[in-house]
């Protein structure tokens, strides 16, 4: 069979036997007839709360949170519209703040392609800035006794609105909601406690689980003490067309998102695969390795012990070079000296997390990278480059032998396998 499997801005085609490979797939969801209209009437009849023109009252300060470029929001539609429902807001009023978490900023050509031109043109547009002391406030602590910071601009505004869009996520259990507040416009310290080992190893902290997460139960309630936020997210389909939109409070109309995208993506399966062959369901999500480990963590839930898990990440940007994870990775001669680092009391760094995930995946399976990025780099990260999906996966099957089978995940995380 050919499996077409998301890459970059395009597809790989990969042949893959017939009678020995399962493809596992969300189940798809139409998208909208007429998006627009869609999301105008979520506006207007809210979740939980009331119309979001009635939370505005004249002279009022707005400050509307958006994704980064890493993410598959479709902003250069939803940010429009939204404007366009809040046109009685005078535009000096409005602030737009990009909530990179511990990202990198994004650059003005980033931001146009985000938002359109004249939305960076007409606006006040701003990236978060996780580092700056000037910039955050502090809403008590974490649980660790960490300060907990929030995006000042965000804190001081007299309306906060989040947008975003859902899906599982592989520790907080599902993007979207609390998370554009914490981690999304948090200082960079507040994230490291939230997003640390202790946290990051706790079996609630996985794909499609919130309430028993301690990850998502700290974002959720530090997000909610810088007030009352009125949330605009939406879910989305394999062609990134929008499938619902879910308006109003924070966590209400979260939770009705999360419900509808757990309909779609969460696929259940009956026993392990010794091969699993996944992406991170394409640009934007796959630029670079930091974010791949979403597509494997993924993979693994259905690998069996032993097993070869492949992922299809383009990485055009590296790991990234230079970036916290890049060096953490160097730091090190191998997965187990990363999680014996981490386990080390008063280590810390930033994006460990990802590093983290990674080497608990490589304890359970070996890893194969097929990318953009030289060999050397590639295993400086600790991973097995791969040229061709289809030999690797051929060559594993005869190793395992002829019982051995191959799962495959053509959109990466935007399905959550789950074993039975």
């Amino acid at each position: 069979m050919k499996v077409s499997l998301a890459y970059g801005q395009g597809h790989l085609s990969v042949e893959l036997p017939d009678s020995r490979a399962t493809v596992i797939e969300p189940a798809h969801t139409p998208g909208l007839g007429d998006e627009r209209a869609a999301v105008m009437a979520a506006l207007e009849s809210p979740i939980g709360c009331a119309p979001l023109r009635d939370w505005i009252k004249p002279g009022d300060r707005v400050c509307i949170g958006f994704t980064d470029i890493t993410r598959a929001t479709p902003n250069e539609r939803l940010i429009p519209w939204l404007l366009e429902h809040l046109a009685h807001v005078p535009r000096e009023n409005i602030t737009l703040l990009n909530s990179l978490g511990t990202h990198r900023p994004n650059t003005r050509a980033e931001l146009e392609r985000l938002l359109t031109p004249a939305v960076v043109r007409d606006y006040r547009v701003l990236n978060h800035e996780p580092e700056n002391a000037n910039e955050l406030r502090v809403f008590g602590t974490t649980r660790d006794g960490t300060p907990a910071l929030i995006n000042r601009r965000l804190a001081e505004a007299d309306v906060r609105i989040i947008t975003g869009f859902i899906e599982p996520h592989f520790f907080a259990g599902f993007s979207g909601g609390p998370k554009g507040i914490m981690p999304g416009l948090a200082g960079l310290e507040t994230v490291m406690s939230n997003h640390g080992a202790k946290n990051i190893g706790h079996p609630g902290s996985t794909f499609g689980v919130t309430q028993g997460n301690p990850i998502w139960e700290e974002m959720r309630d530090i997000a909610l003490r810088a007030g009352p936020s009125f949330l605009l997210n939406v879910a989305l389909n394999e062609q990134h067309q929008i499938t619902g939109v879910f308006a109003g409070d924070l966590l209400a109309a979260h939770k009705a998102g999360c419900e509808f995208v757990r309909r779609a993506a969460m696929q259940r399966v009956k026993s392990p695969f010794e091969i699993v062959v996944t992406t991170n369901s394409g640009y934007p999500l796959d630029q670079n390795l930091y974010q791949g480990v979403k597509g494997m963590s993924a993979g693994a839930r259905i690998i069996q012990e032993g097993g070869t898990l492949i992922l299809a990440c383009e990485c055009r940007e590296g790991v990234p070079d230079g970036s916290p994870m890049d060096k953490l990775l160097r730091s090190a001669a191998g997965p187990e000296e990363i999680l014996a680092l981490l386990a080390t009391p008063g280590f810390q760094r930033p994006e460990q997390w990802q590093a983290q995930l990674q080497a608990l995946i490589q304890r359970k399976a070996n890893v194969l990278l097929y990318s953009s990025l030289p060999d050397e780099v590639v295993r400086r990260a600790f991973l097995s480059p791969c040229h061709d999906i289809g030999a690797a996966v051929n060559e594993r099957l005869r190793e395992f032998g002829p019982d051995a089978r191959v799962a495959v995940l053509p959109q990466g995380p935007l399905t959550i396998p789950y074993l039975a």
